[in-house]
């Protein structure tokens, strides 16, 4: 039997997420930084901030939708002005974009991340920091970092409120001397 929610320590917050189910086999602790309030996120980005400010990071970057908030109050609570969101979906201004293929746990349809060549030197030889709500099984953090260092981004640290699992230790091996996360979940496996 799964548990219907799980309490997750995120920094100094404590939060209850529902457990809900992503296939047959397997339910994940559903974080939607958008559930939990301004309060929550603002927290979070300031303590995460906290741990990257001695990197001087540049540029805060972070996936649509559910990274806009966390890189907002992350770029605010390290004093700088201006973050750069990766895109999912393909707006019009985006046709010559570049692209990084992704996969993620939550999602049911392949999709890709896109970067505005327009901002490509918001990041290019800049000191860039990364951030995301959860890492599960990392493949999505990964294809960001690929997608900014082929635009010429200094990455200088990785970001999360939660990791989740354990499956994102290997994928993002390169980068585990700059990763941090203010909390950790568990995946939930159904009894067979």
């Amino acid at each position: 039997m799964v548990a219907e929610t799980f309490d997750a320590q995120v920094g100094s917050q404590r939060i209850t997420l529902p457990v809900i189910p992503v296939g047959l086999d397997l339910s994940i602790a559903l974080m939607m930084v958008i559930d939990h309030g301004v309060s929550f996120v603002d927290t979070a980005g300031r303590e995460l901030a906290e741990h990257f400010d001695e990197m001087r990071p540049e540029i805060v970057v972070a996936p649509a939708t559910l990274g806009i908030p966390i890189a907002i109050a992350v770029t605010r609570a390290l004093g700088l002005d201006d973050y750069l969101i990766l895109q999912k979906t393909r707006k019009v201004h985006l046709g010559d974009a570049l692209e990084e293929p992704v996969h993620a746990i939550t999602s049911t349809n392949p999709q890709s991340l896109l970067l505005d060549r327009a901002r490509l030197a918001s990041v290019a030889a800049r000191r860039v920091l990364f951030v995301d709500d959860v890492i599960s099984s990392g493949s999505s953090v990964k294809a960001a970092l690929t997608l900014l260092q082929r635009a010429g981004a200094d990455i200088v640290g990785v970001g999360s409120l939660l990791v989740e699992g354990e499956g994102w230790p290997d994928v993002l091996d390169e980068y585990s001397d700059r990763l941090y996360a203010l909390g950790r979940i568990p995946l939930f496996p159904h009894d067979s």
